[in-house]
């Protein structure tokens, strides 16, 4: 029996898969590649010493879906592929409630026709809009201030609705704050292929000369520094967080949120000092206006996780920066 991961090439789904196969679970992995490379499936395999099936494909179409199911005994899933970036979101809403929810859809509609019922969801903190407080509780209300934050929370009423319509289902939904770092082989890591969103593939593309500046959207929020402050966790153990949460949803029914953060926060210009004083690299940057769906603090309560899930994050920011910078390095030694 194995597991489904969907987007498995991406950032966060290539760093589960590696956990995935070195905590012993065999895995199937789909991807079509928008925003990873193919190169990955050979990383993960090589890290791991571990083969899988890999399936070139898109969660929306159906006919893939059933091919996939059809052809091994799944017995849960991982749900990573959807598109991620906040601004583009703003500007292109169409497209992002229509790939995040069909895809979903499709997955669930098949995961059904083959008695499947195990669901690990990639949610979002962005589910809580602009927090009155933090840290933030998974028992706050939800809100969003973004189209892909608001793809996400659709999602999750819809899986809420599908666990009242059939209890056998298990699903978790995991609302991630902001994962950063790479695997320690630099074999694997987050390597968008255009023009950064997330703030430290940003920072190590202007540390790397590939871009001249980075630019900080925003200086007058309410915060320590006037910086949008972000709760950084180490891209591995948010992989761990998804272990935990796998092999809780195996034993039980219903429908739980998990905060997968550090419960710490981090203006935008303490990251790039963090980072200047991990790896010797400076980062050159100019104050921007504020980008459109953005909110001023973000930070998570793990409690929860930590209580029914058994999970805690093991890496500090500094560890974090160098991982993230060490994945460059050792990619610009590859690509000589």
């Amino acid at each position: 029996m194995a597991i489904l991961v969907t987007g498995g090439t991406g950032y966060i789904g290539s760093h589960t898969c590696v956990e995935l196969l070195n905590e012993g679970y065999e895995i199937v992995v789909v991807d079509n590649f928008y925003n990873s490379k193919p190169i990955v499936v050979d990383r993960i395999k090589e890290i791991t010493g571990k083969d899988f099936k890999f399936y070139e494909a898109d969660c929306c179409d159906k006919e893939a879906m059933e091919k996939i199911f059809s052809e091994n005994k799944i017995e849960g899933a991982i749900h990573f592929a959807g598109y991620k970036a906040v601004g583009e979101s703003v500007a292109k809403p169409v497209m992002y409630y229509q790939n995040n929810i069909d895809s979903t859809l499709t997955l669930i509609e098949t995961m059904e026709r083959h008695n499947c019922y195990v669901l690990a969801f990639s949610s979002s903190a962005t589910v809580y809009g602009s927090p009155k407080t933090c840290p933030i509780k998974e028992d706050f209300p939800l809100s969003t201030t973004n189209p892909y934050g608001t793809t996400k929370l659709f999602i999750e009423r819809i899986l809420q609705d599908v666990y009242v319509s059939n209890n056998k289902w298990s699903i978790a939904l995991l609302r991630y704050f902001n994962p950063i770092g790479a695997h320690k082989s630099g074999l694997i890591g987050e390597n968008p292929n255009d023009i950064p969103n997330n703030l430290m593939p940003y920072i190590n593309k202007v540390a790397a000369g590939e871009l001249p500046i980075l630019h900080v959207f925003g200086n007058d929020y309410d915060t320590k520094d006037g910086t949008g402050v972000r709760d950084y966790i180490h891209v591995v153990d948010l992989a761990r967080g998804h272990i935990a949460a796998l092999r809780k949803i195996m034993t039980q029914t219903g429908v739980e949120p998990y905060n997968l953060g550090t419960g710490k926060g981090y203006s935008v210009l303490e990251m790039v000092e963090n980072f200047e004083k991990a790896n010797g690299v400076p980062v050159k940057y100019q104050i921007d206006a504020r980008r459109p769906g953005d909110i001023a603090t973000c930070f998570a309560d793990g409690t929860k996780a930590k209580e029914e899930l058994g999970f805690t994050c093991q890496y500090e920011i500094d560890e974090m920066c160098r991982d993230a910078w060490h994945y460059i390095e050792e990619e610009k030694k590859r690509n000589k």
